[in-house]
């Protein structure tokens, strides 16, 4: 037998794809179509001036089907750092943004660049299970942070975790699992927790395209020196419907990516040349259909959060971006109450077990809820199903 990995073989299989194989051979009666609701994903395309701009530069710009930069094309680390910017009410260079492979890919590279084998990172639980997948391949301690009961982290109680083999401090606001949007009195709490025990703050904001809140959620970028301690991480995936494509951002200290290159070479040399104009144009040109986006989401989120105040016995602990975090009233571990959803409901989501670390009580008493991934009908069926459902 070849070897293994002992670290990769340790850790868990994806869970998207793990909720995916439930639905092998499944048969839904007639009248009761699946309602999806298991992965945070935009399920159209990009809109069709986007995919025009594409297809455009993939038949009129031969550098679109070369290797680029390793940090990413000029034109759109550019706009990143204009952009930001504008948004955070900061000045922030293109030498301060790299170009990735998605937002997961972002990750991996500013982990790769702080921790090794035997450090720890704190992640809040529920955390979002790609981020502990990394760090349990790569034989780094994944630190659990609970929150409480608004899914808020708090850093008092992460400086009681942090010891000296501490590295950093990962955050998602707005979250994914919980849908909670952090306080920026908490981003700068623990920015400032992170600066004085001479930690790295990740902050990612995938969804921050879809923050209820007005302006920008936080000023950490105000700080000059904000390079010190913070590194940011960000999707196109989920603002231009580019999930294919594979285009995240990685903000960070220009020393910092010195050391960010070197992984992105080594891991794919550059990130896709079409999905990077494409984000550079939806930047430049899809302003007001974002903003259109934006608010058909906040719908979302408000229809969901209406519909589950409905359901007797169920609570909603946090409703944000695209998810929602409920406590279920039932007598069932979630990954079981989870599969009797599928296969008595039509209903697919995610169990709190694929979220928290292994025998937390609470894992069994949660499901995410990606509602983004239907529209206001969609939800009003799910709170039907939901309410209908005897286990």
């Amino acid at each position: 037998m070849l070897p293994l990995n002992p670290a990769l073989a340790a850790t868990f299989r994806p869970p998207v794809m793990e909720a995916r194989r439930w639905l092998e051979g499944l048969s839904l009666p007639a009248g009761l179509p699946l309602i999806n609701l298991s992965q945070a994903a935009p399920v159209e395309p990009p809109p069709e001036p986007l995919r025009r701009a594409m297809a455009q530069a993939a038949l009129e710009q031969p550098d679109a089907h070369l290797y680029g930069p390793v940090l990413g094309r000029a034109e759109l680390r550019e706009a990143v750092a204009g952009e930001w910017s504008r948004a955070y009410h900061a000045t922030i260079q293109p030498g301060q943004v790299a170009i990735t492979q998605g937002c997961n890919q972002a990750f991996c590279a500013a982990i790769l660049t702080l921790a090794a084998a035997g450090d720890e990172v704190i992640l809040p639980t529920p955390w979002y299970f790609n981020h502990k997948m990394w760090l349990d391949m790569q034989g780094i301690r994944a630190v659990p942070l609970h929150c409480g009961p608004d899914m808020i982290p708090e850093a008092s109680a992460a400086a009681r975790l942090i010891s000296d083999r501490s590295r950093a401090i990962v955050l998602v606001s707005p979250n994914n699992p919980s849908g909670a949007e952090y306080p920026a009195e908490t981003l700068r709490a623990f920015c400032e927790l992170a600066r004085s025990r001479g930690l790295a703050l990740i902050l990612d904001e995938t969804y921050r395209d879809f923050d209820a809140r007005e302006g920008a959620p936080h000023d950490l970028f105000s700080d000059p020196d904000w390079g010190d301690t913070l590194i940011h991480l960000y999707s196109f995936s989920k603002a231009y419907r580019l999930t294919g494509h594979r285009i995240g951002a990685l903000i960070a200290s220009a020393t910092r990516m010195i050391e960010v290159e070197k992984v992105l070479d080594t891991l794919a040399i550059c990130a896709s040349q079409i999905g990077q104009i494409g984000a550079a144009w939806g930047m430049a040109h899809l302003r007001d259909w974002l903003a259109g986006e934006r608010a058909e989401i906040l719908a979302r989120r408000t229809a969901m959060a209406e519909g589950m105040a409905q359901l007797s016995g169920w609570r909603i602990k946090g409703c944000g971006a695209y998810f929602a975090w409920a406590e279920h009233p039932y007598d069932l571990s979630s990954p079981e109450l989870a599969q009797r959803l599928l296969y008595k409901v039509g209903v697919l989501l995610l169990p709190g077990t694929m979220f928290m670390p292994e025998g937390d009580p609470d894992a069994a008493r949660h499901v995410r809820i990606a509602f983004a991934n239907a529209d206001r009908e969609g939800i009003a069926a799910l709170i039907g199903r939901l309410e209908s459902f005897r286990p």
